[in-house]
């Protein structure tokens, strides 16, 4: 790419760099970039301390360049075109209450927010163009208000221009002092990977941890799911159950239990369905007949199969019989047998008592 109208930004905040017109300064050039560098030196100031911060940075945008008479309806107005704004904090002078000329607007998601950061910027509201930005107060690493010297922007009449930023980037240097940036911590521009002013930066995403993936996951999956089933519910039912059963039969924390049931009530469908294919193949094959010989077949057969129905019955009858007999047969024997045994013991208790008497009274 050619050098001609490229253009880099900024992905950290260092308030030198943004003195310059191209992010190669290595000197402060008017006092309050002085100011700014000493803040940041100093770590005097916090981007998390203002109270008033309120909602999620990574849905927030940052609107400026209002118009003095333009209000928190109207602007939450304009910016409800690009999605559903959660909050809306327009900021007002302390004391007079009137409009400072920006705003922060929160919107229900990251993909609302970024859709307003693509096409609110430059937009009309009020007959002023507006710009937007991304909420860098919270983002930025190393951010510098412009209360202390520090922002992007400026007006050319008070000598305080900045640089990096969405509306003024940085422009392609001729000469790099890696020496020096290296020295005061400033990163070098990347050389070879500029942009053209028709290109916008993208705005930071969320770092999502592997807890948030597997939920994300688990809520796209989900919510495929239900739009197949409001799409065609009569024809998807049963792959949203044919589904479910595969992912529960190749589940690998299933019990043996669970397996033999399945297995169990697989096998019995498998079965039911081939016998019920082989009538149909066997009614298929079978040549066509009168209503009346299909009525006599009917009968016969319903009557063959009530003669093996009672048959069974009377085989299995006779068996329960058989075994009740058997088992009141070894009831009997056992209840003989311990009454034989405790007549005999009975009896061998007598004579050891009788010998003993006698034995005593011989003596």
């Amino acid at each position: 790419m050619r050098k001609t109208g490229a253009v880099f930004y900024a992905d950290t905040y260092h308030p030198i760099q943004a003195g310059s017109i191209d992010g190669t300064d290595t000197l402060p050039h008017d006092s309050a970039v002085y100011r700014a560098w000493l803040c940041s030196s100093a770590a005097l100031y916090d981007p998390s301390g203002d109270p008033k911060l309120i909602g999620d940075p990574y849905r927030t945008l940052f609107v400026a360049r209002l118009s003095p008479l333009t209000t928190e309806n109207t602007l939450r107005q304009a910016m409800s075109k690009y999605g559903r704004v959660k909050n809306l904090r327009l900021v007002r002078h302390i004391v007079t209450g009137a409009s400072r000329g920006y705003a922060f607007v929160e919107y229900e998601t990251e993909r609302e927010m970024r859709r307003g950061y693509k096409e609110a910027h430059h937009s009309l509201v009020d007959d002023y163009e507006i710009i937007v930005d991304y909420n860098r107060q919270q983002l930025m690493p190393g951010w510098i208000p412009r209360r202390l010297g520090g922002g992007f922007g400026g007006k050319k009449e008070s000598g305080q221009l900045r640089f990096g930023g969405r509306e003024r980037p940085f422009r392609a240097p001729i000469r790099i002092p890696y020496d020096d940036l290296e020295k005061l911590g400033i990163p070098p521009p990347p050389e070879g990977q500029y942009m053209s002013r028709y290109q916008d930066p993208s705005p930071p995403r969320r770092k999502r941890s592997s807890v948030d993936g597997e939920k994300g996951t688990h809520r796209r999956s989900m919510d495929r799911e239900a739009n197949i089933r409001k799409s065609n519910p009569a024809d998807n039912d049963d792959r949203f159950h044919k589904r479910s059963m595969d992912e529960d039969y190749h589940s690998p924390r299933r019990s043996s239990n669970e397996s033999a049931q399945r297995h169990h009530s697989r096998s019995s469908r498998d079965r039911e369905g081939g016998t019920h294919r082989r009538s149909t193949d066997r009614e298929a094959s079978m040549p066509k007949s009168s209503p009346l010989d299909k009525e006599e077949s009917f009968r016969k057969s319903s009557m063959d199969q009530e003669d093996r129905t009672f048959k069974r019955s009377s085989i299995e009858t006779e068996e329960f019989h058989r075994s009740r007999r058997s088992v009141d047969t070894e009831e009997r024997s056992h209840k003989r047998s311990s009454r034989d045994r405790d007549e005999h013991s009975h009896k061998r208790h007598k004579s050891r008592h009788y010998e003993r008497s006698t034995s005593y009274d011989r003596s």
